[in-house]
């Protein structure tokens, strides 16, 4: 796939070096303890040649490991230089953590590069390869860093490892579309996209398809009509959905070939690419397999313009206080996770917390909307499974009406979105079954207007996917944190550093659930009163 020297592959580099982790984790939580498994995984690894690098520091038989992942537009050692590096990941596996942990370094950061002056960080992998990129690390953001692992990921590699680890679940939050006819219309002349919004499996392409417009590389790359904040939660949230969707019975069966598509995109240091390297970091994925993932922002103080350019600057001390959370594991919290383990009884046994049993208020914030609930009902119409909605919305925000296109980008024809707001179709389960779903997408208001510009959407999700809860069923409902019941219902709790991202409820036929927007913007109370106030439409 090649791309235009004006393509920012930024947001791209973030979910695809960070996805990298993901299945190293899973690649070794599915690998043998023998020897012989171990030495074939060096045999695969070793069909490209290791990265060469300095600074690099063996970690102690046993010990917690820091990787530092990058990202660059070619494979290393082709040309005359290393390439030039987009994003640069730094990845903590410590099976002491209930998290995996993840610190980005900005590539326009403004560094004293050793022997070439102040420029932005990504100058130094291009003047000097991985071995400057680290050393400038140490020397001006991160004295005390440590690294252990290196792993170079070249462009391609996204489409190619959500292909090899099998597609992922991921809650689309609105409709992405853009058909892009070129420099001759300068209002699309960006990366055509053509996706729905509501829960789907998404994968990667094939053949003339690879990253194509309805693809997860598509979905990743999409960088118009919101801002940098919801682009990043965008990545993140995309590595947390391709987590929750690992099958580790298919991955032990696929193992020879997922190591396969591995070492074919991705390059490593030598270390790796030996028994004893391999074995280290397997042993640690191993304990770590279960661990939720943290992303860590790097503090930034803001932008000045240097060698006329903008550069990101920050204070050493704050990259440094970052650097100690990232190197911190997460313990887990002091109460019993058997809570969050142990369905509840509906009127009575409440895990988590928030509000008690009890008569149910809607909390401040909210507002009654029937009418906008039944609209949505009409609008989809026979959809083969009964039509929930909540009664009471966030008063900011607003049902998506394809009837008013209030959701319309505004330069593409109406009739791109005349099947989104709502939308009634099928799910595909990874064993082909279909399961009748539909889902209504909420955006959020400014001053009694649809604001597209902030990309702020929640979604309303239900399916006929048996599951939810502790049961088997959709990916994004596996392993709640927490429980609780309001208002009779059972409600499971699904949080993400502290926000609820998903609430969900069950009944005998069907699963339902509210998605908090990317950033996770609207409050746990009121994710919690959404789907306390889940009624049937008529």
């Amino acid at each position: 796939m090649r791309v235009g020297p004006r393509t920012r592959l930024g947001a791209l580099w973030r979910a695809l070096l960070a996805l990298v982790i993901v299945v190293v984790c899973a690649a070794a939580a599915t690998a043998t303890a023998g020897l012989l498994a171990i030495n074939d995984a060096v045999r695969i690894i070793n069909v490209q040649k290791p990265v060469r690098v300095r600074h690099l520091v063996l970690p102690a038989p046993g010990a917690p490991q820091t990787l530092l992942l990058i990202g660059v537009d070619h494979r290393y050692g082709q040309g005359q230089s290393p390439g030039n590096t987009d994003t640069m990941m730094l990845v903590r596996v410590d099976d002491r953590s209930t998290t995996i942990n993840a610190l980005s370094i900005p590539r326009d950061l403004a560094v004293q590069v050793p022997g070439y002056g102040v420029e932005k960080i990504n100058a130094a992998y291009s003047e000097g390869g991985p071995s400057l990129l680290l050393a400038t690390l140490r020397a001006d953001v991160i004295p005390n860093l440590q690294v252990n692992h290196l792993l170079l990921v070249d462009f391609a590699s996204f489409a190619n490892l959500i292909n090899a680890i099998g597609c992922v679940y991921a809650q689309v939050d609105q409709r992405y579309y853009n058909h892009s006819i070129g420099p001759a219309d300068p209002t699309t002349n960006y990366s055509s996209i053509n996706i729905q919004p509501g829960y789907q499996r998404m994968c990667g392409g094939s053949g003339a398809d690879l990253g194509g417009a309805n693809t997860a590389l598509a979905f990743v790359r999409f960088r118009h009509n919101d801002t940098d904040f919801v682009r990043q939660a965008r990545q993140q949230d995309f590595l947390r959905w391709a987590k929750q969707g690992f099958d580790s019975s298919r991955l032990l069966t696929d193992r020879t070939q997922l190591l396969t598509d591995f070492a074919k995109d991705v390059q490593s240091d030598s270390l790796l690419h030996s028994t004893d390297g391999l074995i280290e970091l397997f042993d640690l994925a191993i304990n770590a397999d279960g661990s939720r993932l943290k992303s860590i922002p790097f503090p930034y103080t803001g932008y000045a313009t240097i060698n006329g350019e903008d550069d990101v600057i920050f204070s050493q001390a704050a990259a440094q206080q970052a650097y100690r959370e990232f190197m911190t594991p997460t313990r887990p919290p002091k109460a019993s996770s058997r809570a969050a383990s142990q369905p509840g009884r509906a009127g009575g046994r409440r895990h988590g917390t928030g509000p008690a049993p009890g008569p149910y208020r809607a909390p401040s914030g909210m507002v009654a909307d029937v009418a906008g609930g039944r609209q949505q009902a009409a609008a989809l119409g026979a959809v083969g499974l009964p039509v929930y909605y909540p009664k009471d919305m966030p008063a900011d925000f607003t049902y998506c009406l394809a009837a008013s296109g209030n959701c319309d980008i505004g330069y593409e024809p109406a009739s791109a979105y005349a099947h989104s707001y709502p939308r009634g179709y099928e799910i595909v389960s990874p064993g082909g079954v279909r399961y009748r779903s539909y889902v209504m997408t909420l955006v959020l208001t400014s001053g009694g207007a649809t604001d597209l510009g902030t990309g702020e959407y929640a979604n309303v999700q239900g399916t006929t996917w048996p599951g939810g809860g502790h049961a088997a069923g959709p990916p994004i409902l596996r392993q709640p944190t927490a429980e609780r019941t309001v208002n009779g219902r059972l409600l499971y709790e699904y949080s993400q550093g502290g926000s609820l991202a998903v609430v969900a409820w069950k009944t005998a036929h069907a699963v339902y659930w509210i998605a908090n927007t990317l950033q996770n913007n609207i409050p746990n109370n009121q994710m919690i009163a959404m789907a306390a106030s889940f009624t049937r439409a008529p």
